[in-house]
């Protein structure tokens, strides 16, 4: 993951992850999040905003206020909220794994031991070929998408790696053949 920083740049041309500090009081819903947290309210401005930053992490808050229709104030205000209530958790540049030397994807399903998923996704944070993983139901218990320069890498990760984890019981391999990569 690579995070944007400004650099150089006038003030109304610093990407949205600048240094302004700007405050905006929080309004929160009946909802909580998955952290335990309550949910912010978003009105439609707000997730106008959260799209453009999806599409382009690197636009100007100039340019994004004057297409959601806003001061750049305001839209400080409100990515300032929208990252300090956890909405916007962070920046990042997208790649295209192929280009970048990771020419074999898989998804694994793991089987794991009763109540072992955290011990579990802290063993992952040590494995950067492990872009994604999810508790997931139904026959296996996580699935993680693996990203590795051969096939070589990868058995390394699965037979060497993974399956020596005292939490997996078992695992079964998917590779990718071929796949859609997002909009943003």
């Amino acid at each position: 993951m690579t995070v944007v920083h400004a650099g150089g740049l006038a003030r109304d041309e610093l990407p949205v992850g600048g240094e302004e500090e700007v405050r905006m009081s929080h309004q929160m819903s009946g909802q909580h999040g998955t952290d335990g947290r309550m949910a912010p309210v978003l009105d439609e401005i707000d997730r106008n905003i959260v799209e453009l930053l999806r599409a382009d992490g690197r636009i100007s808050v100039r340019k994004l206020a004057e297409q959601v229709n806003v001061s750049r104030a305001n839209a400080y205000a409100r990515i300032e909220r929208l990252t300090a209530s956890g909405v916007i958790t962070g920046y990042h540049a997208t790649i295209d794994p192929h280009r970048y030397g990771y020419t074999v994807s898989a998804y694994l399903a793991v089987k794991l031991r009763q109540r072992s998923w955290r011990e579990f996704t802290e063993r992952l944070a040590d494995m950067p070929e492990v872009e994604h993983a999810a508790m997931v139901s139904g026959g296996y218990d996580g699935l993680l998408l693996v990203r590795t320069t051969d096939s070589d890498a990868l058995r390394d990760v699965v037979l060497d790696r993974l399956q020596s984890m005292p939490e997996v019981m078992a695992t079964h391999t998917m590779f990718i053949l071929d796949e859609l990569h997002p909009k943003h």
